[in-house]
């Protein structure tokens, strides 16, 4: 089989037998040691007096570390060195990691860490964006500020300005295996780690820091992970250089893990943001001009706020010309957990922001926002088609047709610079409006809300237009190792982590694709520093798009190789020789991809290679917002419909149609599942998933009974899902698009539907905040009733 065959995963079968082995399935040697973190009690202070003679004369116990005990580095930040495996005094959230235990199992650690005695001089914390704006307590002195134009003087002239803001709130990762960490000592000072980490090479280097080692001194190897999400690009590190250090000191083997609750309390989340608005616009509803006020929470250290926030200034736009806007952002300090890394990676608050402006747009001039909406699109690209039939406005008043718009947008470049050459969302748009029988239902839905008083529906449609690359452009490359062997079995190796993504099945079938082999014939092996060095995190969804080239490459090498030689040894041209059907033809020669690797072999032929690949055409200036910081861009679009229990604040969601752009898809099944996941776990984060912090700084929702993640009834009764048929433009592999972070955006068409069923129980605009709870809805509608 090759590229663009729908395969089902490669470890399919394991997963649903419980045979898929994870960090905390490896078999242990006798002897291992297992470890865990003794936590603070407040969220900031000075700790006075930590006695820890309990800890150390519980049963089971090895040993316990404080600060001091440490090696070498006490780090475990990915960015400034900012964040100490273990308190050097000074305590900065409830949960913070104060002492290591190190014991014989997994319980006697736990049960010894909570005997720890710690004494504090207690400090008022910093837990609220207001108390952090208050404070001036943040991470980068002032505000970071991306314009283009003069958005105040826009704002100034235009007709009409809708203002407003949005609470956005963070978001548990919950992946299924939790963090986890295996170190064992080898001879000559090395170490060998499984971590269960999307950034296998950041947790070698971590290590070998707290080490003392040089890099080549630690080999850090995963399989797989049962999820990740971005909440394993850095949150790991803490308890891989525990377990390092830790087997250092004693000799032995020693693991990690975290149970679910600590897990939650240690760990970081997606950023929550507050985002305000002002937008000016005219009778047709086009945008003018645009201000955005984004305040992100970030935590006690900086781990990856810094382009979490700016990815999020770089979404304002979404799937709008824009032609005056200012983006103002503040990446706030509190005493909570450090935020980290989330599927979207800020994109998803970025494009919230301007999703409801666009829905407040047409509720004030009582148009279809979907129209809106088509009328603040960026250009379709060469040869693309847009409509141009007229519009009407609700109340009977004409409107222009989108043409009249369109020839308005003169650059067709996003507030950062990027000229938008491949917008799909046209064409994608009408074929998904026509598809979900959007104008139908939509009457249908005004209708029921007419004559139905307790029960509201509510429908919404939401594009997503998400750029793909790293925004620090060294982190576009990838690495892989090839072997051919000589029975014509394939062994490759990458720098990309499998996490439930199906990444390892898509570059197996462009490998397989490049030799013309079966899939079967090619095995990857788990992702290790040892074999392809100095990787980027399984992040950005670029996972196919780099170790898909960097495979394609390596193959490529080799067969250029056979090919030479074949081709010499019968008297042809090197590119009359094909690789096909598991066959080599050479003129009218034939043989077996296995006669062939073992005739090279023979014949001294090298059959390994390694390629590389980094991702052309970048150039971003972060600290002035300008440049081209994406490849290109992933589109989709996403038709939701709810129904609401106005007495109660229940919701449902009935159906969604979701139209996804993947380019030339590698794998159109796993490309599918990604699409689903990602909706719903985005419908998720805005309407279910709340996270809550009590006054003292205590996350209060730290374990499934407390925190509500979507269930599998939680999905739409009706989910159609299809993707758009199309190429990428650029030259990915195939022609291929990403599609691991996109879809999750297309959960916010839940969130807009959920605010359209809250509008049909007044003529006031709804407020809503996200998530939008039970609760949250039911003092929503009762605002709209009381006309506030």
């Amino acid at each position: 089989m090759s590229v663009s065959s729908p395969l089902p995963h490669d470890a399919a079968r394991l997963h649903v037998t419980g045979a898929a082995r994870y960090v905390d399935d490896i078999p242990t040697p006798r002897g291992t040691l297992h470890l865990a973190f003794g936590l603070s009690g407040i969220a900031k202070g000075r700790i006075t007096a930590m006695d820890l003679d309990a800890v150390r004369a519980a049963p089971g116990v090895i040993a316990v570390l404080t600060a001091t005990d440490l090696p070498f580095a006490n780090d475990v930040s990915p960015s400034v060195h900012d964040e100490p495996l273990l308190s050097d005094g000074h305590v900065h959230y409830l949960g913070q990691t104060l002492f290591l235990v190190i014991a014989d199992s997994h319980a006697e650690a736990r049960r010894a860490a909570r005997r720890g005695k710690v004494s504090y001089e207690k400090d008022t914390p910093i837990l609220t964006i207001d108390e952090a704006l208050a404070a001036d307590s943040r991470f980068e002195e002032g505000p970071r500020i991306y314009q283009r134009g003069d958005a105040a003087a826009a704002l100034a002239d235009a007709p009409h300005t809708v203002e407003g803001a949005l609470e956005l709130g963070a978001q548990e990762h919950f992946y299924l295996e939790g963090q986890a960490a295996l170190a064992l000592p080898q001879e000559g000072g090395d170490m060998v780690v499984h971590s269960s980490t999307q950034h296998p090479t950041e947790i070698q280097h971590k290590v070998a820091e707290a080490l003392g080692v040089p890099m080549h001194s630690v080999r850090v190897e995963t399989r797989r992970m049962g999820g990740g999400f971005g909440g394993k690009e850095s949150q790991g590190n803490a308890l891989a250089v525990a377990c390092a250090v830790a087997a250092r000191l004693t000799g032995k083997p020693c693991k990690m893990r975290y149970d679910r609750d600590d897990d939650m309390v240690i760990t970081g989340k997606r950023h929550d943001f507050r985002i305000s608005y002002r937008a000016g616009f005219d009778d047709n509803g086009r945008v003018l001009g645009v201000e955005f006020l984004q305040l992100a929470r970030c935590g006690w250290a900086q781990d990856l706020s810094l382009p979490v926030a700016d990815r999020a200034m770089l979404h304002a736009d979404n799937a709008y010309w824009l032609p005056d806007i200012r983006i103002e952002s503040h990446r706030l300090k509190t005493n909570t957990q450090s935020a980290t890394a989330f599927r979207g990676f800020g994109g998803p608050q970025g494009m919230v922001g301007i999703e409801r402006v666009m829905d407040h747009i047409a509720h004030e001039l009582g148009l279809d926002p979907v129209e809106v909406r088509r009328r603040n699109y960026y250009d379709p690209p060469a040869g693309g088609s847009a409509p141009f039939e007229p519009v009407t406005r609700t109340d009977g008043v004409p409107g222009s047709t989108p043409r009249d718009i369109s020839e308005q947008k003169k650059d067709n470049c996003t507030p950062y610079g990027q000229v938008v050459e491949d917008f799909e969302l046209w064409e994608m748009t009408e074929a998904l409006l026509a598809s979900s029988d959007y104008a139908a239902r939509k009457r249908a839905v005004a209708e029921w809300n007419a004559s139905n008083p307790v029960i509201k529906k509510g429908l919404a449609f939401s594009p997503v237009k998400f750029g793909i690359s790293f925004t620090l452009t060294h982190l576009n490359q990838a690495g892989a190792l090839v072997h051919v062997y000589q029975d014509g079995s394939v062994h490759l190796n990458h720098g990309g982590t499998e996490m439930g993504q199906g990444l390892f099945q898509k570059v197996a079938q462009v490998a397989a694709t490049r030799f013309g082999i079966a899939l079967e014939t090619v095995k990857i092996t788990a992702t290790d520093t040892g074999k392809v060095p100095n990787t980027s995190a399984t992040a950005a969804s670029s996972g196919s798009d780099l170790n898909g080239m960097a495979v394609k490459a390596a193959c490529d090498t080799i067969r250029g190789r056979m090919a030479a030689f074949l081709a010499e040894r019968y008297q042809a041209k090197p590119e009359d020789v094909r690789f096909e059907a598991g066959l080599v033809r050479v003129g009218t020669a034939e043989m077996r991809f296995a006669e062939a690797a073992k005739l090279a072999y023979e014949n001294r032929v090298s059959l390994s290679a390694t390629g590389f690949y980094k991702t052309p055409k970048l150039a971003w200036d972060r600290i002035n917002g300008n440049g081209r910081p994406f490849f290109y861009f992933a589109y989709g679009a996403a038709v939701t419909e709810v129904a609401l229990d106005t007495l109660t604040g229940e919701n449902r969601i009935l159906r969604a149609d979701i139209l996804h752009d993947a380019g030339a898809s590698l794998n159109p099944a796993l490309d599918k599942g990604q699409v689903e996941g990602g909706y719903v776990q985005g419908a998720g984060w805005l309407t279910c998933e709340e996270l809550v912090w009590d006054d003292t700084g205590r996350l209060r929702t730290h374990a499934p009974s407390t925190y509500k993640i979507p269930a599998f009834s939680d999905q739409p009764e009706t989910f159609n899902v299809a993707l758009w048929d199309g190429r990428n433009r650029e030259d990915t592999i195939y022609r291929s698009k990403a599609v691991g972070e996109p879809p999750l955006m297309l959960g916010i068409s839940a969130f807009l539907a959920l605010s359209d069923a809250v509008a049909s129980c007044g003529t006031v605009y709804p407020m809503l905040d996200a998530p939008a709870t039970p609760e949250r809805l039911l003092q929503a509608v009762q605002r709209i009733r009381d006309g506030v």
